[in-house]
């Protein structure tokens, strides 16, 4: 409600297209100003039950969308500190000294007078006053912008002016407020965070128009948009300004209430946004080719703001400073729990407690020896696992679920990550009976997978039809009382479960093609099915599978005739809201143990974790993976309240799964060739798993639908891009 108020006002009140000729303006600034005081946001910050951290950060994502230079932030930060003002003081402010860029200049106090030099002020022009952080003594001045002494000038920034100013100090009078210099450091990092929510706004802003314009501008006779290379820039530009939007409000959020962690989160958003907008910004123009860069264009206004407020306040290094000194130099090489609720928090706990009795000491050390292909499952583990019910965590309780909530299906997934622990039932398969099959599949097929009894393998890819699976040719025809199954797949990884779903073709003249597919459940000891097993890149296996005059009784059948197109789509979009969460839990289970081993390993003399270069790359992986974690959390959300939309998966999924590959590699080039020996060397690392985590990678961005595929379908679902 906030966000839609403060947009429509600044339509009907600042209008972009005289947004930038009032910016200059400092009579328009101080009347916008007035306007939006008696709209009652000047008191943001001052009672967080009214607004805080998070409302104000909305403020500014919308104030950056129409370029208005509206000191909230200023009025926002004076109320965060406690500092006394009249609510329609338009307050100018600067950290000086405290300021991570050692450019910004100083102010110092003496007998009640303030001198200095402060660079980089926003707003000096048309304030009332100026807000300075001093550090002898340690607080907060406050001179009044018109005072005898005090002079601004405009500074020239990314080519134009009226954002940034030099101000100078020269026995102006000056009060202060007291402030412990924690305080100041917590106020510097809010402000950062504020003004990385701004520079969000305007990122989103100038994309959205980029995508207008790409349904728009045609070239060759079609729009741009429809052009894959157009598409796939688009599409990662709203991945990266999704991952920036949910992470700032995740770090708010937390702020706002308190905990304990919110530092973090606060430096994991900043560090993330602080690369990610300027690429996006980057890319916008790319889309709009030469238009873009026409001043009298709306594009440029924002390029600049997501410059200069992104490069601010020690840009995204001062934030990968801070997690690095979290997660190398504190007590625990853990990232921060997140709270996933009442019953997700003590589900989360009974999970793991029963995997430290069940899943650990002679047995789990036993499985672990094992080599990578003979750890891919473990009956009697799945067993085990069966009799707990977690296995139909989500299933409905129709079906012997257990009917939990998306946060409580989060907690079990990051405690087997946790745990090593191998995989059990057949998620999507299920899934598929649940929806599509009969009341007799359901009852055959459905208790044994719950019990951990038997896991499902998908016969879908063919020498053919990979991508495009409407392309299949394996066939089904029908037989009296019987289906009679011809052809081949290949690259199925489960090929040593008991069941196979199979996708075949049932009417070779349906059009268009995924009309004449049928889906059927094919028991893999049934005559007529040859393997031929490879061996994968990652120490895994598929196989090529042919299925020669394969006879299936009639009810192998799931769903109607000609329908199984519906069945495998449903069935995989449902799996894709999930799989890029367990990707990134597997990815932040091999991030902490790389960070115990930083803490372990010599570099130089010294331990590889005081290695400036490292810890930059841990903290920019870091803030990665906090990324991936608020998408997970996200599709979570979106889960409780139905399915989560296909193209929002298709974002998790495409994160996640190249958030895997880089990490692989950073993994390797921080630990050193050390950590390239596999599992079967002397001396390797950690069991070999860093090594053989980056080979698995490649599987993940190809596995359930290649990126390239999830990218077409993001920028066509979630952007509206012509195909």
């Amino acid at each position: 409600m906030l966000r839609d108020s403060v947009r429509g006002f600044l339509e009907q009140h600042w209008p972009a297209t005289h947004a930038v000729a009032r910016s200059a303006d400092s009579a328009a600034v101080a009347e916008i100003w007035r306007k939006l005081v008696a709209q009652g946001l000047a008191s943001l910050g001052t009672n967080p039950s009214e607004g805080g951290v998070r409302e104000i950060a909305v403020v500014m994502e919308e104030l950056g969308r129409a370029a208005c230079p509206a000191p909230v932030l200023g009025a926002a930060l004076a109320n965060l500190a406690g500092c006394p003002h009249d609510e329609s003081a338009r307050i100018a402010f600067s950290f000086g000294a405290f300021d991570h860029d050692q450019d910004a200049g100083s102010l110092q106090l003496a007998d009640a007078k303030a001198n200095g030099r402060l660079r980089f002020v926003e707003g000096a022009a048309s304030a009332t006053h100026m807000f300075v952080a001093v550090d002898d003594p340690t607080g907060i001045a406050v001179v009044e912008a018109a005072a005898p002494g005090v002079s601004s000038s405009g500074t020239r920034t990314l080519g134009a002016e009226g954002d940034l100013y030099d101000v100078r100090i020269s026995q102006a009078p000056a009060t202060f407020m007291e402030l412990p210099p924690s305080r100041i450091d917590e106020l510097k990092l809010v402000v950062q965070l504020l003004l990385t929510a701004r520079a969000h706004g305007a990122a989103r802003r100038a994309f959205e128009m980029a995508v207008e314009y790409a349904k728009e501008r045609r070239q060759f006779g079609r729009p741009i948009g429809s052009f894959q290379a157009i598409q796939h820039k688009l599409a990662n530009c709203l991945i990266s300004l999704e991952g920036v939007r949910l992470t700032l409000d995740h770090a708010a959020s937390n702020h706002d209430r308190g905990t304990r962690d919110w530092r973090y989160f606060a430096s994991s958003a900043i560090a993330f946004a602080s690369g990610a907008l300027r690429q996006v910004s980057i890319e916008t123009h790319h889309a709009f080719g030469a238009i873009g860069y026409a001043e009298e264009h709306e594009a440029p206004r924002h390029f600049r703001r997501v410059h200069i407020d992104t490069l601010a306040q020690g840009s995204g290094r001062a934030a990968r400073r801070e997690i690095a000194a979290y997660l190398l130099d504190g007590e625990t090489t853990s990232l921060p729990r997140y709270d996933l609720g009442a019953t997700g928090n003590v589900f989360r706990d009974e999970v793991r407690a029963w995997l430290d009795q069940h899943w650990s000491g002679e047995r789990k050390a036993a499985f672990d020896r094992k080599t990578y292909h003979d750890r891919e499952y473990d009956p009697s583990f799945a067993k085990d696992l069966g009799k707990t019910g977690w296995i139909g965590i989500a299933w409905p309780k129709a079906h012997g679920g257990q009917e939990r909530t998306p946060l409580e299906q989060i907690a079990f997934i990051e405690e087997m990550e946790r745990a090593d622990a191998p995989r059990a039932g057949a998620a999507i398969q299920a899934s598929a009976l649940m929806l599509f099959g009969s009341a007799e599949q359901q009852a055959e097929y459905l208790p044994e997978i719950l019990r951990g009894e038997a896991i499902h393998g998908m016969g879908y890819s063919e020498p053919d039809a990979g991508s495009d699976l409407a392309a299949m040719r394996t066939s089904a025809t029908r037989d009296g009382d019987e289906w009679v199954i011809n052809g081949q797949k290949i690259w199925t990884t489960t090929w040593w479960g008991k069941y196979m779903f199979l996708g075949a073709r049932t009417d070779p003249k349906a059009k268009p093609n995924h009309a004449g597919i049928s889906t059927f459940i094919v028991p893999m000891d049934t005559p007529g099915i040859s393997v031929k097993q490879s061996t994968t890149m990652y120490d895994g296996s598929f196989a090529n599978i042919f299925y020669d005059n394969v006879r299936l009784p009639a009810d192998a059948l799931v769903g109607e005739v000609n329908g199984g197109w519906k069945v495998l789509t449903s069935a995989l979009a449902t799996e894709r809201g999930l799989i890029g969460g367990g990707i990134v839990l597997k990815v932040a289970r091999m991030f902490e143990l790389l960070c115990h081993h930083m803490r372990q390993i010599q570099f130089g003399g010294k331990p590889l974790a005081e290695d400036p270069l490292a810890r930059e790359r841990i903290a920019t992986l870091a803030a990665e993976i906090e990324v991936g974690r608020q998408l997970m959390m996200h599709c979570a959300e979106l889960a409780a309240d139905g399915i989560t939309p296909p193209e929002y998966g298709a974002i998790s999924k495409v994160f996640s799964g190249e958030l895997m590959e880089r990490f692989g590699e950073a993994a390797l080039e921080i630990l050193g060739r050390r950590a390239t020996l596999s599992q079967e060397a002397a001396d390797n690392l950690a069991n070999g798993k860093f090594e053989q985590g980056l080979r698995h990678s490649l599987m993940w961005v190809i596995s359930i639908g290649t990126n390239e595929i999830q990218r077409s379908l993001i920028a066509q679902r979630a952007l509206g891009l012509p195909r």
